[in-house]
């Protein structure tokens, strides 16, 4: 909300030399946030001022341009220039230069005297141009950043202007006015206004405040009015879209008539842009009391106003000259012709006021938020109306609003106001709010007296009644955000000052501390981040294709996805059932940006819908649910389990002179899913894999020891590779790490360390090609017996010397007993039966 102090200073008392930050400064004590500052003169310094046109020589130029010479008083006749500087006549006339045609000999112009600087750092100065010395410029409204036209220059006369020459033009249009801009919260809609602002700014400096509404004599009823019905027969949560419809008439107008500079001025500081006067008219008054308004061309009106819900596949063409087809839900300004608003939105192009208009009818009414919220949505449409109408307007200043919007056109557009009018509707109970009397102090933390409670409840406008236990408070009418005694407390905190409320800690309940699974995911994300992978974040939207490609291991399932209702486009229309395409599309920009060596990993969920999704109605707003409606909820909630992915291409370290780097392998890929499944003490079996996303020899199947599969671990797809324009073996892994959490002990227990020496024995075993490794090394350890420490692979062979469909296989095995030194015979005998029970299973034969 932008706010022109010069009208902020008519309803509050705000210093004569106080600053837009000033202003923002005090507003930041009672909860707003400061924004910016609207100051012309930051990009506008004179001198600027009104000049009259005492003759104007048109020349033809070679060009095909013609121009006008002209001679231009910017002193009154008889007096002397009092301005100095180069290019400054002492005479008080100026020849100036002027491309326009929109003006003559007599016309009241605005003049830019050599010194002025205008918007975009202009500089004017006296310069030799077309034959003649120009000394300054006859400004357009653009040129003076006021407006949009550049068409011609600003005639002062047709703005309803006759000011005396050399007068300050700065200051006649309003220019020496600045703004300040707060954040407004979506609770606190009363504050788009100049009213609630003025309210605010009061309650911060602790002065008085005006309210503008005190200022405007309404009628305490109104009767014999248009016609208006309000007809809701669908309400939303049975709430009516329109309760109050105010209808004023103001017959004999001249919509012709320029704004007012001052209106105008005040208009575009707080960013609403001048239309036409009955139009400036509404949203001077919108944005004075916070009333949306609307004028309607008498004379285009077809019978009775009836407001009513829309019909399916009703259609209406908006002010914007848009034609919108409209949702059952639409609220709608309707006449015998059909619908003529959305209300509270957008006003329809039909009944629109124009320079022709010569009677009007004004509206000023108050509709449910829920309403205006979706049709503003539904349409796409934001508008300063519904801005307003969404978070909330009071009931009781529509007649006010109404009477001012009148006011004004009487005054400025020549009007005549009927004596009759129509104000329909049945006005809201007013919210009443027990406040027990230490419930503010335990709240805040603050022992407030009684006179600051009553003090600032009835600074808000609230009633305060003092019981027996406290306080009964009637929220004010603009205060809809006040509904509980938690609301009031707050407010009492606001007012009393943030700053008065002591800095305290609080102490951390004994016990309380990160969960279990939240220890497990950092212990492993740092791992991950120490062993030197670099973790990234990817967007969760992936496309079907990705879903069914990374999701399952079979080429010919599809995987059950979530469809999102509104995707940032259709390529990633559903939420991600594996990490892999986000981290994948990462990898590949970064590749595309010169980043060869890549070793990326990401921990985050994924979404697998059940067969259950969603429930069959949303809960009530306002009520809070069940204990059974809140497990249907949940139950229709997908799983979102943890996974951890990584992607790795390139080299793992850079080249150097005496160095030659490594290029990542599948062995690395499977490594980083071993070191996971270390930190968390799970151990992974490791098998040969199939999976369509990787390379059909190069997978790695991860399981648990109970046979659940965890995840994969290998080189990627050269296929996929060449479609994502990734790099040649660039290889990947994906594990379910939830799935390690809940198979990891409470407690790992380290192993005693044995002070005798290790004896280490090798063997290499002939088995055929199709025998995976892992079930070779399990059948070593098993036959190993209790002195077996440790057994890892350390080569595979095929070749020569080795029989066509079989492979070598090397193992290292580790012997150590806690209590002795094993002798070589001991060591022997182990490896031997390890041996035994290879060959029994496997037909293994040593080398």
């Amino acid at each position: 909300m932008r706010i022109p102090l010069s009208w902020l200073r008519e309803f509050a008392q705000v210093p004569a030399d106080a600053t837009a930050e000033d202003v923002m400064a005090d507003l930041v004590k009672v909860g707003f946030e400061e924004e910016e500052v609207h100051r012309p003169t930051d990009e506008l310094t004179g001198p600027i001022v009104v000049g009259q046109v005492l003759s104007l020589v048109k020349e033809p130029q070679s060009n095909g341009k013609t121009i006008n010479w002209c001679q231009v008083r910017v002193v009154p006749e008889g007096q002397e220039q009092t301005l100095t500087g180069e290019g400054i006549d002492p005479s008080g006339v100026q020849g100036i230069i002027c491309g326009a045609h929109n003006f003559v000999e007599g016309d009241k112009v605005v003049v830019t005297l050599p010194g002025a600087v205008l918007p975009g750092d202009f500089r004017i100065s006296a310069r030799k141009t077309y034959g003649h010395l120009s000394a300054g410029m006859i400004a357009s409204v653009r040129e003076l950043g006021i407006g949009d036209d550049h068409d011609g220059i600003l005639v002062l006369s047709r703005i309803g202007l006759d000011p005396e020459i050399g007068t300050d033009a700065m200051k006649l249009l309003g220019l020496y006015d600045q703004a300040a801009e707060i954040n407004v919260t979506p609770d606190r809609g009363y504050a788009f206004s100049i009213r609630g602002v003025a309210r605010e700014y009061a309650h911060a400096t602790g002065t008085s405040f005006v309210d503008p509404a005190s200022k405007v004599n309404a009628p305490a009823s109104l009767q014999g009015g248009y016609g208006v019905k309000l007809n809701d027969d669908a309400p939303i949560y049975g709430k009516p879209g329109c309760d109050r419809f105010v209808a004023r008439t103001v017959r004999g107008v001249d919509a012709s008539r320029p704004t007012p500079p001052w209106m105008s001025a005040r208009l575009r500081l707080a960013g609403v842009r001048s239309i036409s006067l009955p139009v400036d008219i509404s949203n001077y008054v919108m944005l004075e009391l916070g009333q949306p308004n609307h004028c309607y061309d008498l004379d285009k009106l077809a019978g009775d106003i009836v407001v009513r819900r829309a019909v399916a596949g009703e259609k209406i063409t908006t002010l914007d000259d848009k034609e919108r087809t409209l949702d059952v839900e639409d609220l709608l300004i309707t006449d015998d012709s059909g619908a003529i608003g959305i209300a509270g939105v957008m006003g329809g192009a039909h009944t629109e006021v124009s320079d022709s208009t010569t009677n009007i009818l004004v509206e000023a009414a108050h509709f449910d938020e829920v309403s205006i919220a979706r049709s503003r949505r539904r349409h796409k449409l934001p508008s300063e109306a519904s801005k307003r109408f969404e978070r909330g307007v009071d009931w009781h200043v529509a007649n006010i609003a109404a009477q001012r919007v009148v006011d004004l056109l009487v005054e400025l557009a020549g009007g005549t106001a009927d004596e009759t009018g129509t104000d329909v509707g049945t006005a809201p109970d007013a919210v009443t709010i027990e406040l027990p009397a230490e419930f503010a102090a335990a709240r805040i933390g603050i022992d407030f007296t009684e006179e600051q409670i009553t003090t600032s409840l009835v600074d808000l406008g609230a009633a305060v009644e003092k019981t027996a236990t406290g306080y009964l408070v009637t929220a004010p009418s603009w205060r809809n955000d006040l509904e509980t005694k938690e609301d009031l407390s707050e407010e009492i905190a606001r007012l009393v000052g943030y700053d008065n409320i002591p800095a305290t800690l609080p102490v951390a309940p004994p016990g309380r501390g990160l969960s279990r699974s939240q220890q497990q995911k950092r212990r492993v994300v740092q791992a991950l981040a120490d062993a030197g992978l670099t973790e990234v974040l990817s967007y969760p939207f992936v496309s079907k294709a990705a879903n069914d490609t990374f999701g399952v291991p079979e080429e010919s399932e599809e995987r059950p996805a979530l469809k999102l209702a509104n995707p940032i486009s259709e390529e990633h229309g559903y939420l991600r059932t594996s990490i892999l395409p986000g981290l994948i599309e990462v990898a590949r920009r970064n590749h595309s940006r010169g980043f060869r060596d890549l070793a990326l990993y990401e921990a985050g969920s994924v979404f697998l819908p059940g067969e259950r999704l969603g429930t069959e109605s949303i809960p009530p707003l306002g009520v809070k649910p069940s204990d059974e409606v809140l497990d249907a909820l949940y139950d229709g909630v997908p799983h979102q389990p943890l996974h951890i992915a990584a992607v790795l291409t390139g080299h793992d370290s850079p080249a150097a002179a005496t160095h030659t780097p490594r290029a990542w392998d599948w062995a690395d890929a499977l490594d980083v899913a071993r070191l996971i499944a270390d930190v968390l003490g799970v151990e992974l079996a490791v098998s040969q894999g199939s999976h369509q996303a990787y390379h059909p020899g190069r997978a790695a199947q991860l399981a648990l020891r109970s046979g659940d599969v965890v995840g994969y671990a290998g080189e990627l797809h050269p296929k996929l590779l060449a479609a994502h324009d990734m790099p040649a073996r660039s290889v990947a892994l994906e594990v379910n790490v939830e799935a390690l959490f809940e198979a990891a002990a409470d407690v790992i227990v380290a192993k005693h360390i044995s002070g005798f020496p290790v004896a280490t024995q090798d063997v290499a075993l002939v088995v055929p090609q199709d025998v995976p490794a892992d079930q070779v090394l399990a059948a070593l350890r098993e036959g190993a017996g209790e002195l077996l420490e440790d057994v890892a692979l350390f080569d595979v062979y095929v070749g020569p010397g080795i029989e066509e469909g079989k492979k070598s296989l090397a193992f290292g095995l580790r012997f150590r007993a806690a209590d002795r030194t094993l002798t070589a015979d001991e060591a022997s005998e182990a490896r031997a039966g390890a041996v035994a029970v290879a060959a029994e299973r496997f037909g293994a034969v040593q080398r």
